[in-house]
């Protein structure tokens, strides 16, 4: 058997993982995930005419995370979840034949059932934008925070792919679902501010203390939030990881002495970082790569992430979490083997960086800021990504870089200063907070009174690596941004009559050189 996977930055050569994912998943898993997502087209279709039913919505969403790269490697739970879907699209059909609808299902999975390359590419850039929006509403959805629109247009756009949409149309989707990710950012921005307070500017510790730690990784905050309360009196430390090191800007964690501090880099890197940890780690969410030997027996998975033979805690019906397994684990185990030592600072959410607007406007204004570089999105394994240390090392002193999300552990621990007070390096938070940046842009606008987000002062070099960051893309373009570089590498699935719009329409590019690109974005262009 083969595959055909390129839907994140990583694919083999560029193009395509045909006999493994690089990202570890095997053939099987990945035919796995090609049924998931044809059998949530159907039931997608199948529920069409119900109006909003919170049970199929939230199958159809938590179906497409578990889709999205590095989140479930686990072919018994992909068949599980499988099997809940084909069985609501019986429910909803009950005069089709199970076997029919498996077979027509397993005959109609995959990327190459789309012959046309045009359409092919416009499909698949419109299914990993989506899988993206329901990453981020999930994400939501697990804090009680739900939006019918965001709900009815993945449910109407996953239904429309059972048909053989014109690629007009599938671009009509396209621009459609920036402006959903934009919606559906904004709800997850509401849902951790309104639970967890508003990200204030905050000191993150990056060495290691004397008691044994538990570290936690991936996204989701809910799971700290109830790890923090489980382990508060255990005598063990909390650490956070990768896309976790914004839970030190919220204030509702800093109540938690035994927080501790970040530990580590970006995903990529948790073999060397989850070795040295020493005691046990629980990913939350997307970011897990396939475990080596020196820690899979203290590794933990939760919510959609799975992988086969590791321990898996599951949401009891009132959606509490068992972690006491872990601490107890914990107890037992050395502390954590320090890595680094030192501080990062964080915490510029949207509100702490408009509360410094006077200040930040003043300092371009009177030439101390000359540019704001976006530099937001992921961060991966390739060596090209030491472009995006390198250009945060050459840009001027007069340029700030605005960032979200992992790519920031590429530059996050340099020494870049600050400029009348105002750091050089603004970490928003999570991927998810690229919305921040949004804001932070359009408020920018209005105080500078110009028209479009294009003439201000800003540059956007954003890195990606998988369908979260398919979906900031799309939010960005739906808010009108153009020239945007894209690297390290140009997405494989982006080709023909789609590259031509994202470059002719949105004037959308690669990465040069970091020398060419800082001058060139250092002049506006």
């Amino acid at each position: 058997m083969t595959m055909h996977c390129y839907q994140c930055e990583e694919t083999d050569k560029g193009e395509a993982c045909t006999i493994k994912g690089v990202c570890g998943k095997s053939v099987s898993t990945a035919k796995l995930q090609d049924q998931i997502i044809e059998a949530t087209s159907r039931l997608a279709f199948a529920t069409l005419e119900i109006g909003p039913k919170q049970t199929v919505d939230d199958l159809i969403r938590s179906a497409l995370f578990a889709t999205i790269t590095n989140v479930n490697f686990d072919n018994t739970a992909l068949r599980v979840l499988l099997n809940k879907l084909m069985a609501e699209i019986e429910r909803y059909t009950p005069d089709a034949i199970p076997t029919v609808i498996r077979t027509d299902i397993i005959k109609s999975a995959g990327v190459l059932t789309m012959h046309n390359p045009d359409r092919r590419s416009a499909k698949e850039l419109l299914i990993y934008g989506v899988k993206g929006i329901a990453a981020y509403a999930e994400h939501a959805a697990q804090l009680g925070y739900r939006d019918e629109a965001v709900d009815h247009y993945v449910r109407h756009v996953m239904a429309a792919l059972t048909t053989p949409l014109k690629f007009d149309h599938l671009i009509e989707w396209i621009l459609k679902a920036g402006e959903i990710a934009v919606a559906t950012m904004a709800l997850l921005d509401k849902a951790h501010t309104e639970t967890y307070g508003a990200p204030e500017i905050s000191t993150v510790e990056l060495g290691t203390g004397s008691k044994p730690g538990i570290l936690i990784s991936g996204h989701d905050l809910q799971d700290l939030a109830q790890l923090l309360a489980q382990s508060e009196h255990a005598g063990v430390d909390i650490y956070t990881h990768g896309e976790m090191l914004p839970a030190h800007y919220y204030p509702y964690f800093k109540k938690y002495d035994h927080l501790k501090g970040n530990y580590g880099g970006a995903w990529w890197q948790q073999e060397q970082d989850f070795t040295a940890f020493n005691g046990p780690i629980l990913m939350t969410t997307n970011c897990l790569t396939p475990p080596q030997d020196d820690y899979e027996e203290r590794l933990f998975t939760t919510g959609l992430v799975g992988f086969s033979g590791l321990p898996h805690i599951s949401e009891a019906n009132d959606g509490t979490k068992d972690f006491s397994g872990l601490i107890e684990l914990a107890k037992n185990c050395p502390p954590p083997t320090q890595l680094e030592s030192g501080q990062i600072v964080g915490g510029f959410g949207h509100s702490q960086v408009i509360a410094l607007a006077d200040q930040v406007v003043e300092a371009v204004k009177s030439g101390a800021i000359k540019r704001f570089v976006v530099m937001a999105g992921c961060d991966g394994r390739s060596e090209e990504r030491d472009y995006y240390t390198k250009v945060a090392e050459q840009l001027p002193d007069d340029a700030v870089i605005l960032t979200a999300g992992c790519a920031k552990y590429r530059y996050n621990k340099l020494d870049l200063g600050d400029i009348n007070g105002i750091p050089r390096v603004l970490d928003a938070g999570q991927c998810n907070d690229c919305y921040s940046l949004a804001v932070i842009a359009l408020k920018l606008q209005q105080a500078f009174e110009v028209e479009s987000l294009n003439d201000l002062p800003i540059s956007f070099d954003v890195a990606w690596y998988e369908q979260k960051a398919v979906a900031v893309l799309l939010a960005l373009l739906h808010l009108g941004v153009k020239g945007i570089r894209l690297g390290p590498n140009l997405p494989a699935f982006v080709t023909g009559k789609v590259a031509d719009i994202l470059v002719n329409q949105f004037a959308m590019k690669g990465i040069a050189t970091p020398e060419q690109d800082v001058a060139d974005m250092m002049a506006g262009n």
